[in-house]
């Protein structure tokens, strides 16, 4: 593989980087651009990383994928720089929430270019991320390797469902924060101290994803599993399964994130 440039050395950036060294690529044929690189960048850099704090400076000939990991309200001021900078022959993979295959292919085409989501969790290698690119089978088997370090790694094949994924597993992980505290609040107000109910609440939900990582079984069967006839936990599910719990409630909170997607990425 030829030199891989990553703009935007972060904890997401960065974990990436990581898991390529990691992966056996040379850390000298990483390039990092990015003023105030995390931990992990630093570390990468010190190993033998190239670095530059800004795209005019930088020298990027032989470049053969760049992966677009800042803000994305810093790609205007970038993407010019950048692109002209760029061989012509360069893949541009963009894990830039929001910003859509036509502001990407008007900054960087001809080149081939990919659209990419990934969430948090790909952050410590455990997450999904799901990208769409709108050329050949190199351009995607190129994609793979270079995200495979952030975890579960899916195609698409079209762009709106890139927002479809981004109001699922993109924005998933604040709804299962936020379920750790209404548990947590749902037990500190049957009797439970705060101190205990927290660490109940967190546990209950780090235990389960692990279970349902581990286990082959859907996570239907698994809450079947679970569910005693006439039991404590069919009694909890009655009253969320019900004509206003979870599922109608999930419905409309993924609707309202694609719909928002959908609006930022026009």
């Amino acid at each position: 593989m030829s030199k891989i440039l990553l703009i935007g050395a972060g904890r997401m950036g960065g974990a990436l980087a990581t898991g390529w060294v990691s992966s056996g690529i040379n850390p000298f044929d990483i390039i990092i651009i990015d003023p105030r690189p995390g931990d992990d960048a630093k570390a990468l850099i010190s190993m033998g990383v190239t670095h530059f704090t800004n795209s005019e400076s930088a020298k990027l000939d032989g470049v053969s994928a760049v992966i677009l990991a800042v803000k994305p309200q810093m790609f205007d001021a970038l993407s010019g720089d950048i692109a002209r900078a760029l061989p012509p022959d360069c893949v541009v993979i963009s894990v830039m929430a929001g910003t859509a295959m036509h502001n990407l292919e008007s900054a960087f085409a001809p080149r081939d270019i990919v659209r990419a989501m990934p969430n948090t969790p790909a952050s410590i290698g455990k997450g999904l991320t799901a990208f769409f690119a709108s050329s050949g089978e190199a351009a995607a088997q190129l994609t793979r390797r270079l995200l495979a370090p952030s975890g579960t790694v899916i195609q698409v094949d079209k762009e709106v469902l890139i927002d479809v994924v981004t109001a699922v597993s993109g924005s998933g992980p604040a709804y299962v924060f936020h379920m750790v505290e209404a548990l947590e609040a749902a037990a500190i107000n049957a009797g439970l101290p705060e101190d205990l109910a927290a660490i109940a609440a967190r546990q209950t939900i780090i235990g389960s994803g692990a279970l349902l990582d581990d286990s082959r079984d859907s996570a239907a069967q698994l809450r079947v599993a679970v569910t005693s006839p006439n039991g404590t936990t069919e009694a909890g599910l009655n009253v969320l399964m019900g004509e206003d719990g979870l599922p109608p409630l999930m419905r409309k909170t993924v609707m309202a994130a694609f719909n928002r997607a959908k609006e930022l990425g026009t």
